[in-house]
């Protein structure tokens, strides 16, 4: 589809020209004055404009800056037989792509016309990447509101500017990475890379390669130059994930990179200085590796100045309902499906679940539960066996089918507060009244539960 291009200009004679020129390569419309041209744009959608600097009586810089404030996007190009450097910069400050003068070199306008749209197309690329990435790290991209989920939150928030180390600790699946990349992505070190590099899934001889890179020749089958990961990651973030499993050879080796941001590959004779943003996560004690000697007492305190520790899903108290919810709309969204509807049985089953793989496992589960689903209803059935154990919920598949609801429906306009109400008050029925039980089932302790009661007032 060919560019829409609209002209403004009060000489016919230049418009009619000008139209036929261009139109070849544009869709060309044209007005005789400011008001016709500003009414044609209100009205139609076009990637251009082509603006006269005297139209009649009219100012064009002053249409400029309607035309700015009908759609700020647009790309204007100004053109006059009255060009000076003064009107020059006016027009570019308040917006135009560029000025010409007359008579226009057609030849020159189309350059100059194909890189406004050129450009605009940058510029509406990064504001798409830019919504994406808003969008995907909006509240850090974590989904729940337990109180938990709030610390690690307002850590992300203390630390996301700062250049500090940071060590993530958490259980397997809990969602360390997330809590990386907000760091990264929420920060001020967005506009840069982040390079993450998995320690335990590269041999021990090839992470020295890995991290430093080499030159060509340095050993059998380097044929080129290879950056390693601190170069590529300069002016980012590097995650080391997993980083209990780095060999203690290569913890002194890493130390030394730290201390003093220079880098030199394999087989080179120069230092590169780096500046990179450093954050390991782990799933182990890296404090009793050190005590045991598997871990470099001095690395550990380069790398531990502040801790993240995510908390595992059994503890997050209310969030196995939001996280449902939210992977479920979004399975449906990416395979075009309708909503799924979740029976109640299936919901508290996996309410009921302790998910010792945490997140991960939890969304593992899910995806099964929305493959197995039958005609969009996701009930104990559709459920993995890891998930129902021996025991299964007291509520019975035969429901009938008009007590379904979607997910979405039963979370839609209900405060979490008042989801969380609900589930206490059911669980405590569940198991007759007793606290203690209820409190085991919820994943909370019995003081979190009593506070809760109090809380919401149910005197029970």
């Amino acid at each position: 589809m060919k560019p829409h291009v609209l002209i403004i200009d009060d000489e016919q004679n230049i418009v009619l020209s000008l139209s036929l020129a261009l139109r070849k390569e544009f869709e060309v419309d044209a007005a005789l004055t400011a008001a016709e041209g500003l009414a044609k744009l209100r009205a139609g959608t076009y990637e251009l404009v082509l603006l006269d600097l005297m139209i009649g009586e009219d100012d064009g810089l002053q249409v400029l800056e309607q035309i700015r404030a009908i759609s700020p996007q647009i790309q204007v190009i100004m053109i006059t037989a009255f060009g000076t450097i003064r009107s020059s910069v006016d027009a570019v400050k308040r917006g135009a792509f560029t000025y010409l003068t007359k008579p226009v070199n057609l030849e020159e306008l189309k350059i100059y016309m194909y890189q406004a749209l050129r450009y605009q197309e940058m510029n509406d690329t990064i504001a798409n990447l830019t919504n994406e990435l808003n969008a995907r790290y909006d509240d850090y991209g974590m989904q729940g509101g337990s109180a938990c989920m709030d610390k690690v939150r307002a850590m992300i928030t203390k630390l996301k500017d700062v250049d500090t180390s940071v060590v993530i600790t958490g259980e397997s699946g809990a969602g360390k990475e997330l809590v990386a990349k907000a760091l990264h992505y929420a920060g001020k070190r967005r506009t840069q890379k982040y390079v993450e590099v998995n320690c335990a899934a590269i041999p021990d001889g090839l992470l020295e390669s890995e991290f430093f890179g080499y030159k060509k020749g340095a050993f059998t089958g380097a044929v080129h130059d290879m950056q390693g990961k601190f170069v590529q990651a300069d002016g980012g973030t590097l995650f080391l994930d997993e980083v209990a499993e780095m060999p203690l050879s290569m913890q002194a080796k890493f130390l030394r990179v730290l201390q003093e941001r220079v880098v030199t590959p394999i087989g080179g004779t120069e230092s590169i200085n780096v500046d990179v943003r450093v954050v390991a996560a782990t799933n182990r004690d890296l404090f009793r590796m050190v005590e045991e000697g598997k871990f470099r007492e001095d690395l550990y305190y380069r790398l531990h100045v502040m801790e993240i520790n995510v908390p595992p899903l059994r503890e997050r108290d209310g969030d196995v309902m939001v996280l449902t919810g939210y992977y479920l709309s979004r399975y449906a969204h990416e395979h075009n499906l309708p909503p799924f509807k979740l029976r109640p049985d299936a919901l508290c089953a996996l309410t009921d679940y302790s998910y010792p793989g945490n997140v991960r496992q939890l969304f593992n589960i899910l995806e099964y539960a929305a493959l197995m689903a039958t005609d969009g209803v996701i009930s104990l059935s559709s459920l993995p066996r890891e998930v129902l154990g021996t025991d299964r919920p007291a509520i019975l598949e035969s429901q009938p089918a008009a007590q379904q609801q979607t997910l979405e429906q039963m979370l839609a306009d209900q405060k979490l507060s008042d989801i969380e109400r609900i589930a206490i008050l059911a669980t405590l029925k569940k198991n007759d009244g007793q606290k203690k039980r209820t409190a085991d089932k919820l994943g909370i302790t019995d003081r979190t539960l009593r506070n809760k009661l109090a809380e919401y007032q149910m005197d029970l």
